[in-house]
């Protein structure tokens, strides 16, 4: 992917949907191509992540292992494609955190990676910018967070 390409995604994404030209090409600094052939998993449950991803082709499944002694299998969160954000949200709030949930291919995939922290010192250094990136994430929670809630439902 190119320059153009990058920020064109993310002009488009749900996630910087709507930021000025100037600060689509800072984001677009921050970013590293990715790409995943079908059954590769960008994560795993469990794993440590201090990144963020934005789909730029293919599908991303995001699924959680679920034990509930009896009861064990994987819960389907849901599948993302072309634009949508996932990823380790607590690295904008300068923590470390542990996934709660695995990140897998379905078919050939390409992402943008942002590195939490990179995107924390730009919003820290533009008040404005930092809070429509973090009241976009909480939509985002909030949507991922019905997704988990219904796969539940499901066990």
């Amino acid at each position: 992917m190119d320059r153009s390409e990058i920020i064109n995604l993310l002009k488009n994404c749900e996630f910087f949907k709507g930021l000025q030209k100037d600060d689509l090409e800072e984001m677009a600094n921050l970013c590293s191509v990715e790409a995943y052939a079908a059954g590769d998993h960008i994560f795993r449950q469990g794993d440590l992540g201090d990144r963020i991803y934005i789909v730029a082709e293919g599908n991303v499944f995001l699924e959680r292992s679920v034990d509930l002694g009896t009861r064990k299998g994987t819960a389907f969160i849901g599948m993302l494609s072309k634009g949508r954000v996932f990823g380790c949200w607590s690295t904008l709030l300068n923590e470390k955190h542990t996934l709660m949930s695995s990140a897998v291919c379905r078919k050939p995939t390409k992402v943008l990676a942002i590195k939490g922290p990179d995107l924390r010192k730009i919003m820290l250094q533009d008040n404005e910018l930092g809070f429509n990136v973090l009241q976009r994430f909480c939509f985002l929670l909030r949507d991922r967070l019905k997704g988990a809630y219904e796969a539940m439902e499901e066990l």
